[in-house]
């Protein structure tokens, strides 16, 4: 394959401390699981997002420009395309169901399609667009718990099906941020669920297992059983409360906490030896100053107790806070889930096994540089994106290219439908 046939991918995700750029080649062929060539990582610092929602498109812009340009220089490649996560409070989730009667003697394609039609067609409430339609299952007169009811028989097809919306506005200034940075913007996608794509197995998500993305401004929850979405919540309380907690604990700037918090900290306090002190930043002022790192863990282990168990709020609220139903337990990732004794915190609170999300499978490549759980919702986007172009949705390749567009394009119900099937794009 020459230079100019290299089918490639990006993912952008834009979180309200920094944007992260993954840029990757598409390897295999596997419509489900297409292996990724890590091949640049870019890293840049944004303060025009805050809580999922864009606030400043001329600073967002700047920090997409300088994500792409490092993950580019890495690359050794250039792309026009993107493929963005978004989340934030904004983001809702309901079931919807849909019912047809069958045409031949047999259920095809098109009878699945008018369905899922049937389900998504429903009122979205103002300023909300759909992003996601994912079926859960299907019944066939009245046989429920069909994943694919190609070819079997039957008079009357119905389908539970899953709708993530988000705010039209919120989505449109995601857009206009990332081409005001002269990208084009593929696809837009929920990053709980891009973050699933990195860092969960398939036997996770057909045991049952929660994903915890613990960003800066918000956490994304979601749950998986029997291989399928069972519930999406987005948190407003992250890794950002824990620099506000050092900020106002040991009289630290933000930026100064920030680096505290990365050197010194821990979010499980009986890890840390009560005896160690660390050096903190200080002002002319205030002089050389200590602080016994003891204190530094007690801080951030008090507001991540408080975040996880919110996270386990949102389990019981959801009927999942029984470990029988979530076998597989709780992966956490994001920034914030890089913390040492995260693990071993969420062991406590939860009462269940827990693990740190890292992206790891599926990948190639340069794939030490992308193996943190800050790096999972981009890996996932790249992923994201590579099955689509497998699929035939969209294409890749060195500069881009003409893509299928977003699911997220505009407030009528024409432009979300579109002339593919969005039930086969997404997830599961």
């Amino acid at each position: 394959m020459s230079k100019n046939e290299r089918r490639l991918v990006a993912g952008l995700d834009l979180g309200s401390t920094k944007t992260c750029a993954v840029i990757a080649e598409i390897a295999g062929d596997l419509p489900r699981v297409p292996v990724v060539k890590i091949l640049g990582v870019g890293v840049a610092r944004n303060t025009g997002v805050r809580r999922g929602m864009v606030r400043d498109i001329e600073e967002t812009a700047r920090s997409v420009t300088a994500a792409m340009r490092d993950a580019s220089r890495m690359a050794g490649a250039s792309v026009t395309e993107v493929t963005c996560g978004i989340a934030g409070e904004h983001v809702s989730a309901r079931t919807s169901s849909g019912v047809v009667a069958i045409r031949g003697e047999e259920i095809a394609g098109p009878d699945v399609e008018r369905a899922n039609e049937v389900a998504r067609a429903v009122a979205l409430g103002r300023d909300l667009q759909l992003l996601h339609g994912i079926p859960q299952e299907y019944k066939v007169d009245q046989q429920g718990e069909i994943s694919d009811p190609v070819g079997m028989t039957g008079t009357r097809l119905e389908v539970e099906m899953y709708l993530v919306t988000v705010q039209a506005t919120a989505a449109q200034n995601l857009r206009r941020s990332v081409e005001r940075a002269g990208f084009k913007v593929a696809d837009i996608v929920l990053e709980p669920l891009a973050a699933s794509h990195a860092v969960l197995t398939d036997d996770e998500r057909e045991l049952g297992v929660a994903l915890a993305e613990i960003g800066g401004q918000s956490t994304g929850v979601a749950i998986f059983q029997k291989g399928k979405i069972r519930h999406l919540a987005s948190l407003k309380f992250a890794g950002g409360f824990v620099t506000s907690d050092l900020v106002q604990g040991l009289s630290l700037t933000q930026a100064d906490a920030e680096r505290v918090k990365e050197r010194f900290g821990s979010a499980y306090q009986p890890l840390v030896n009560p005896d160690e002190m660390v050096d903190l930043p200080s002002t002319p002022g205030q002089g050389a100053r200590q602080a016994p790192r003891d204190m530094v863990a007690h801080i951030i282990h008090q507001r991540m107790d408080e975040i996880l168990q919110l996270v386990r709020g949102e389990l019981t609220k959801a009927g999942y806070d029984d470990p029988k139903l979530l076998p597989a337990g709780v992966v956490l990732t994001g920034g914030t889930a890089h913390l040492p004794g995260i693990v071993e915190l969420g062991r406590e609170v939860f009462a269940m096994p827990v693990r740190a999300g890292i992206p790891e499978r599926g990948l190639g490549g340069l794939i030490d540089s992308v193996q943190a759980p800050r790096y999972a919702v981009a890996v996932g986007l790249a992923m994201y994106a590579a099955r689509r172009v497998v699929q035939g949705v969209m294409s890749g390749g060195q500069g881009g290219g003409g893509g299928a567009g977003s699911l997220v394009t505009g407030p009528g119900m024409d432009k979300l439908l579109g002339p593919v099937k969005r039930w086969l794009q997404d997830f599961f």
